[in-house]
This record gives C-alpha cells, structure tokens and sequence, in this order.
C-alpha cells in the first residue's frame, strides 16, 4: 500500500526535476550569451521617454482614477451579459425567454441609470468646475 502511494508522486517529481534542470539550462545560456557592457546610460531609470527629474512623489488629477474606475465597473457589467445572450436560444426553446429578456432589459437599466447618475455629478467630465456652496 505504501509503495503505490510512493508511485504515484514520481511523474510530479520527475516534472519538478524538468523544471529545475530546464531553469538552470536557461539561466546558464543567457550568462553566456548576453553581452554585459554596463554603462552609466544603461543604469539610469528610464520610463516612456522622459528623464526622471525631481522626486518619484508627484501629484495627478484624481479624474484619471475615478473615470478608470467607472469604466472598469461598466465594462465588467457589460460583460456579464455575454453568458447570458448566448444561451438565451436555448432558455427561449425551454419558455423563459420573456422572463431572460425583462431580467436583460432590467439589468441595462440599471447600467444606464448608473451612467445617467455618474453623468449628472459629472463625473464624466474631464475638467470639473468647482463652484462654491451657496449660503443661505
């Protein structure tokens, strides 16, 4: 009993030690084959082009965050719908398409009232315009 239990662990070892010995083939050939000519261009920080000038601290408009995340919230919720369009000829055939359809029609509108509320706080608006409270 305990030598079947051993047999069956030897593929996964035999796949770790590929592993290991493939690993270390690769780390060796690139060694070898890479030419190493370190330079002070080649240690500086690059990043898209621009000089890394002052600090890594610096401020951006918080609008980058908030319009990525709404597009993030709405484009995962379109998404949800895909699984359930492409079995709706099926849930048809069985009698539920009236009901897949209202849930469908609902769910649109609820995507729609979401974008209509983050359109009404301007959310969407790249440039915000900050106006005072009014007193009273």
């Amino acid at each position: 009993m305990a030598n079947n239990s051993i047999n069956v662990l030897i593929p996964i070892a035999v796949c770790l030690g590929f592993a290991v010995i493939i690993y270390l083939v690769v780390m060796l050939a690139s060694k070898i084959l890479r030419p190493h000519e370190p330079n002070e261009l080649k240690n500086s920080a690059y990043e898209c082009g621009e000089q890394p000038i002052g600090t890594a601290w610096s401020m951006f408009n918080v609008r980058f965050y908030v319009v990525g995340l709404i597009f993030i919230i709405f484009d995962v919720e379109s998404v949800l719908m895909f699984p359930v369009v492409s079995v709706f000829k099926k849930l048809n055939a069985m009698g539920m398409g009236g009901v897949v359809l209202i849930e469908i029609l609902l769910f649109i509108g609820i995507l729609v009232a979401g974008i209509a509320y983050c359109w009404s706080k301007g959310d969407l608006d790249w440039v915000k315009s900050y106006q005072p409270a009014k007193k009273k």
